[in-house]
């Protein structure tokens, strides 16, 4: 007689098999900005339903290099991702910047401070708006960008649900667009996440105290690094995972890619 599996355990075989992973798909994506700017990005789609969240690179960066393997991660979790790279950029972390390879002026002085990258995010949550995408909406921004996303969170707050601001730049480079007085004004959950070693830096520990004391949400990662990259190991230097715990908190609480 062939063995036979029992009934029971047949329905023990269905119910323990792994849950397996949203299906991502991934294509690059091109919009303009309002001065006419060509934007690249990359749209990773699990379900137009499901929150998205907008990610932005630092300085000298673009997302392909700074967010290769926190995306997958993202999206494992159950979100669609829109990756922009920045008219403000370059070839950080083994990659290059496509908006800033297709720029007219390529190859001249850069025209462009980090204040004038400003056009690219507005224009990126506008995709966003126009497209089937019909979660709630999460912004984040690292180093120069962590600050813009503050800004943009705060004149069109009816849009989005979300800030995650990863070492918002502070000091000279962002005069003419410093977060602190869109802090002020942002009435949305806001995250502020640091490193520790970045508090001994008078305007950084300054601007970390500023929206702690406002009520917006702060996190000091210990180990940490500059910007987004606190979330990779190898970059922080130590075990990540109570970064990324506090990443997902903050996202269960406003996103949550479940419901």
């Amino acid at each position: 007689m062939k063995n036979l599996i029992p009934f029971a355990g047949i329905l023990c075989l269905a119910a323990c098999q792994p849950i397996p992973p949203p299906v991502t798909t991934c294509c690059q994506t091109t919009f303009q900005s309002a001065d006419s700017i060509t934007i690249v990005s990359d749209e990773y789609r699990v379900n137009t339903d499901a929150p998205i969240l907008v990610l932005f690179h630092q300085g000298g960066s673009n997302v392909q290099g700074e967010y290769a393997s926190i995306i997958p991660r993202l999206t494992d979790r159950g979100y669609n991702v829109l990756a922009v790279d920045l008219r403000v950029g370059g070839q950080y972390y083994g990659d290059y910047n496509r908006t800033v390879a297709g720029r007219p002026d390529y190859g001249f002085p850069a025209n462009y401070d980090y204040c004038g990258a400003y056009p690219d995010l507005k224009a990126a949550l506008t995709y966003v708006q126009e497209s089937s995408f019909t979660g709630p909406v999460v912004l984040w921004g690292s180093s120069f960008s962590a600050s813009l996303v503050i800004q943009l969170a705060s004149e069109r707050t009816d849009e989005v649900a979300g800030v995650l601001a990863f070492s918002p730049a502070s000091g000279d480079p962002m005069e003419g667009c410093r977060p602190e007085p869109f802090m002020d004004d942002l009435s949305i959950p806001l995250l502020v996440l640091r490193p520790e070693s970045e508090l001994q830096n008078e305007s950084a520990r300054r601007q970390f105290q500023m929206a702690d004391s406002l009520g917006h949400q702060t996190y000091v990662a210990s180990p940490g690094v500059h910007g987004s990259s606190m979330l990779v190991e190898d970059r922080a230097g130590g075990d990540v995972t109570a970064t990324w715990d506090r990443v997902w908190a903050f996202l269960d609480a406003v996103a949550p890619a479940g419901g």
